[in-house]
């Protein structure tokens, strides 16, 4: 059984340790005094809280902090456990994700597929292999997504014809591929989004990376031209033309990043930053649960439907409890109604006030105003 007491909870130390390659000489002997200070504090008020207990007390105190020491022993071999466990299943997956990917593209055709159809001339018929957008409309399906997805974004998403993702070990993170074919958008054939984790099992965000898009000329969508005419009587008659960022899907190839130095960053600058991260970790970690294993209900909407159900069955609990905590206060009320009336009313049968009676009145001590 190991001790109890040398269990500290280090896991509020993780945010504040950036990549060891990262670090100088200097700034690693900083970091090292700053975590002997930490332990030596949180030690010291652990020594404190159990010298208040009474002895029979601190004795029970420290048989739970050896339970407690126990099993956070059980669920770091949990957690390596799972791991390996869901690594066992990813490679599992991957042919069946091959599968999906030569039927979506048109590389194999399924069974019971005809090529002529009866009734139409061989002019009129136009084959489309594969399963056309498919990708495309099972982002276009899941509300966070959809929400990302602006008009101008679509025909280029039309191009995507697979998704894929990989855990990452060094840093510890993961990593989506997104496999575009021949477009007039950009030259890239893939766009990735690297997600590096402090703590995957929190999880914590240390920082996203995506790819650089390489635009086509006249075709970037992340950002507008808007064009000015000249004031008149000016000596310049060319158009005044200015560029503006816009909202785009393909601004998750570019997401937020934390700036060098802390203190440069105000508070509310800071917390816009978080909110930003948070909102694009959502994004990438939906198309990872989500969108990878089940893009074909995503596609068909089943998916997007199940969604809605399980929000319609969380709203009916939630509304079903406050109806009983409504129901609890309106009861109170009541009781409270009649010992008041029992005071100061003349007692009828029942000791109620008929419905109705003493309606329109102001309280008591209004009366007088």
């Amino acid at each position: 059984m190991s001790d109890g007491k040398d269990a500290l909870d280090l896991s509020a130390l993780g945010a504040a340790v950036p990549n060891a390659a990262e670090l100088s000489a200097e700034d690693k002997a900083n970091l090292v005094e700053s975590i002997k200070n930490t332990l030596q504090g949180l030690a010291a008020r652990h020594t404190d809280v159990l010298e208040s207990l009474e002895p029979n007390v601190r004795k029970r105190v420290e048989v739970l902090r050896e339970i407690q020491s126990q099993h956070d022993e059980l669920e770091a071999k949990f957690f390596e456990e799972r791991a390996a466990l869901e690594a066992k299943y990813q490679k599992m997956y991957e042919p069946l994700y091959s599968k999906r990917y030569e039927v979506v593209n048109g590389v194999v055709e399924v069974e019971g597929v005809t090529k002529d159809d009866a009734g139409e001339t061989a002019a009129d018929q136009k084959e489309e292999k594969g399963v056309p957008d498919f990708w495309f409309n099972a982002m276009k399906n899941h509300e966070i997504l959809a929400e990302e997805i602006q008009e101008r974004d679509e025909d280029a998403l039309k191009y995507l014809k697979d998704i894929k993702w990989y855990r990452i070990s060094e840093p510890k993170g993961f990593k989506l591929e997104f496999h575009f074919n021949t477009n007039p958008f950009f030259k890239n054939e893939v766009l990735t989004k690297t997600y590096h984790m402090i703590d995957e099992d929190e999880p914590i965000l240390e920082k996203a990376i995506g790819t650089e898009i390489e635009w086509y000329p006249g075709k970037c969508l992340t950002q507008k031209v808007l064009k000015k005419k000249p004031k008149k009587g000016s000596k310049n008659a060319k158009p005044i033309t200015k560029i503006e960022n816009c909202e785009s899907f393909f601004n998750f190839f570019s997401p937020p990043q934390v700036p060098d130095d802390d203190e440069e960053i105000d508070e509310d600058t800071a917390e816009q930053l978080q909110n930003q991260m948070e909102q694009d970790y959502d994004i990438g970690s939906t198309i990872r649960d989500k969108i990878i294993p089940h893009a074909v209900s995503w596609f068909t909407g089943e998916a997007a439907q199940d969604e809605d159900f399980d929000g319609m069955m969380d709203e009916d609990e939630d509304e079903d409890e406050e109806g009983d905590e409504d129901e609890d206060e309106d009861e109170d009320d009541e009781e409270d109604e009649d010992d008041d009336d029992d005071d100061d009313a003349p007692k009828k049968k029942g000791g109620r006030v008929p419905a109705g009676e003493g309606q329109g009145e102001r309280p008591a001590e209004c009366k007088q105003q």
